[in-house]
């Protein structure tokens, strides 16, 4: 319903008026105080009633923020935050009702303030984006990429409406200013993505697409130029490095973001009690790698008051109270957070909230290389963390798995495969591997393939239960090391498949293998060895990625006891409660035997391979590759439906034929393609 509060009260009193008493109302208002849309309406439904302010897209973006007030139950609110916490998997945070409550009062001022900053320093968009995007721990989208991506329509009522309910003295309210060639913009239908662009719009006239910007002197479109000045190759973490250059980048970083910082610190106490509050609002709801308050710890708060008196700027009293202090401290073995009475208070979790970063502050690693660590998480669980770039697999990967297998099986109850990451694992490291390949180091690549099958199997009949906990991207030689573990709790947005045909290559760590086993035991699916074997190479040969953890229930990468996590928070305990589960009288499992078609089952794939490609639906390298992947499902030249064979020989012939087709140079065509570009090539 439309932001109007006239508009929203005449359906409140029609929904009072049918609604079953005690059942909870709310509003996903992103600007009216709660105060203003009660008013004048029943006392019950005062106490019934609240705000939950969802972000936009509400399936990807985990920040809820709710918002009550004195006459609402209690008991309400305890019900929708567990709700919305276990089943929708929100991470809930409780605001005050202020206008525009936590993450758009903050977040809005941030993209305004930077939007007249780059205005009033004559920097290009380009520019700006490329300074408050990744040396400020923001997404790459910047400012202006991510005001197309909102609706350049949207900022001026989202702006009015907010203004209109601060008070005179507001610095939001200070800062207001006419823009006339942002509505021209939108007038002539200029909305951002939505609409023909925005600050940056997509030429396709000379029948190819050229990124243009917008220039803010002369209101005209240009290619998009790409920025390489030395303050963009500043990381968050060395902030105050970057603001201390002297040039007019950095000057422009520091009045964007000092402002925002003033600002977040005059919020307290009046739109959260809370600086961690505050910090995970725009994490969650701005995409941010650190909140406001953990950015002034990585300054030094006391560099930035001393640089705010030399500008002879005001400053927040919630600053004056952590002088010569930190917001966030480790005492006593636990994460405390800066009150607003300037007093260290114990930053607690939710019940059923693990940490692996909570871990991380107050222990140190049982075993760590540069690609993985080993983590001790208590009550006899091991958590074992992908730490390359993207999470990639590679030999020091593997080699400290083999470690954590021996020190668990010696010291600890169960191993939990999890990380903090967006993506769990992108699979083995391409670069290396394409760079092996370019120098023909065919032994080290088979030594690669070994490691990987010899570690996969030593994790699947470990004496231990092992766990994965996925989230986001587990990838080719990822799925597979899930595929080899006893269980999975998966976040519900895992994304996972054996991707490898799309790169010129096959599974070879015991993906297939693995697929033909929980296909084969697929209650649903007829027996033999045709059915399971026809459903494996469908959805190897297209290199099949789940678009959810249910669909990935659904493709049989997950069985029917496997777990799903609504909550990312709660993915490491669930995970962990499991892992205890299975512990209890472990046994690993029994190896496993394959009767497979053989030659009649290759060769009906092979008439289909041919089909595609005569239909133009495959080219003659995905042929190629495919033919392998049936070889192996079908068990190789001497397979007979009667004779079993063996995990070792499935691996053999997933190791043939890999070894088969990554010298093929139109499999190298495919590496270098998804590392220039991160998407696939079709030769």
């Amino acid at each position: 319903i439309v932001e109007n509060i006239d508009a929203k009260q005449q359906l409140y009193r029609k929904i009072e008026n049918v609604r079953k008493a005690g059942s909870i109302v709310s509003s996903n208002t992103s600007t009216i105080p709660l105060s203003a849309l009660v008013n004048g309406l029943s006392s019950s439904f005062k106490s019934d009633f609240c705000i939950t302010h969802f972000f936009n897209p509400p399936r990807y973006m985990a920040l809820l923020e709710i918002v009550s007030s004195n006459q609402t139950e209690p008991s309400t609110i305890d019900a929708i935050t567990h709700f919305c916490d276990v089943n929708l998997g929100k991470s809930v945070i409780h605001c005050h009702d202020s206008p525009g409550f936590i993450g758009n009062r903050l977040g809005v001022f941030w993209l305004y303030t930077a939007l007249l900053e780059t205005i009033d320093s004559g920097l290009s968009i380009e520019q700006a984006d490329a300074l408050l995007s990744k040396p400020c721990g923001v997404p790459k989208t910047g400012i202006f990429a991510l005001l197309d991506m909102i609706g350049l329509d949207l900022m001026p009522k989202v702006i009015d409406s907010m203004i209109s309910a601060l008070a005179d003295d507001d610095h939001f309210v200070k800062m207001r200013r006419e823009l006339p060639f942002l509505q021209k913009m939108i007038d002539e239908g200029y909305t951002g993505r939505k609409g023909k662009g925005g600050f940056y719009r997509l030429n396709t006239k000379s029948g190819s697409k050229i990124k243009e910007a917008l220039n803010l002197t002369t209101f005209e479109y240009a290619k998009a130029q790409k920025v390489e000045i030395p303050a963009c190759s500043v990381n968050v973490n060395n902030i105050k490095q970057l603001l201390e250059l002297d040039d007019k980048y950095s000057q422009f970083v520091w009045r964007v973001m000092s402002k925002t910082l003033i600002y977040a610190a005059q919020l307290i106490p009046q739109a959260s009690d809370s600086i961690s509050d505050i910090d995970e609002a725009m994490r969650l709801g701005y995409n941010w790698k650190y909140g406001p308050f953990e950015l002034l710890d990585k300054m030094g708060i006391d560099w930035f008051i001393q640089r705010l008196e030399q500008s002879n700027i005001a400053i927040p009293a919630l600053l004056h109270g952590a002088r010569g202090s930190r917001f966030y401290s480790i005492k006593d073995n636990k994460l405390h957070y800066l009150s607003n009475k300037g007093k260290a208070v114990v930053l607690t979790r939710p019940s059923g909230v693990t940490m692996l970063s909570d871990v991380k502050l107050t222990s140190k690693p049982v075993l760590q290389n540069p690609s993985a660590t080993l983590w001790d998480i208590g009550d006899g669980v091991c958590c074992f963390e992908f730490t390359s770039k993207m999470n990639s697999i590679d030999l020091n990967t593997l080699q400290l798995l083999q470690q954590s297998i021996e020190t668990v099986s010696k010291y600890y109850k169960a191993l939990i495969i999890y990380n903090d990451s967006k993506s769990f694992s992108a699979g083995v490291n391409l670069g290396l591997a394409l760079f092996a390949v370019n120098i023909a180091a065919w032994d080290d690549i088979e030594q690669l393939v070994n490691v990987g099958q010899q570690t996969y199997q030593a994790l699947k009949y470990a004496p231990f239960p092992v766990v994965g906990a996925p989230s986001g991207l587990a990838l080719g030689g990822g799925c597979e090391l899930l595929l080899h573990c006893d269980a999975i709790q998966a976040h519900i947005e895992t994304y996972t498949g054996l991707v490898e045909v799309g790169v010129g290559l096959v599974p070879a760590w015991g993906g297939c293998k693995e697929m033909l086993i929980r296909w084969s035991n697929q209650k649903r699916f007829p027996k033999g060895p045709i059915p399971a074997t026809g459903k494996v190479f469908e959805l190897i040969s297209t290199a099949s990625v789940s678009t959810s953890a249910v669909h990935a229930r659904k493709m049989a990468i997950l069985g029917a006891d496997d777990g799903i996590t609504m909550n990312r928070y709660r993915l490491l305990a669930d995970a962990k409660e499991k892992a205890l589960s299975l512990a209890d009288n472990y046994t690993p499992p029994t190896p496993n035997q394959f009767y497979l078609a053989g030659s009649s089952g290759k060769t009906a794939l092979r008439m289909l391979v041919q089909s595609f490609v005569d239909n133009g639906k495959a080219s003659k390298h995905d042929q190629n590759v495919t033919l392998e992947v049936a070889h192996i499902l079908t068990g190789g030249d001497n397979a007979d439906p009667h004779n079993a064979l063996t995990e070792t020989e499935m691996l053999t012939l997933e190791k043939q034929s890999f070894m088969k087709v990554v010298k093929h140079p139109k499999s190298l065509d495919r590496v270098e393609h998804m590392l220039l570009t991160g998407k696939p090539l079709r030769n």
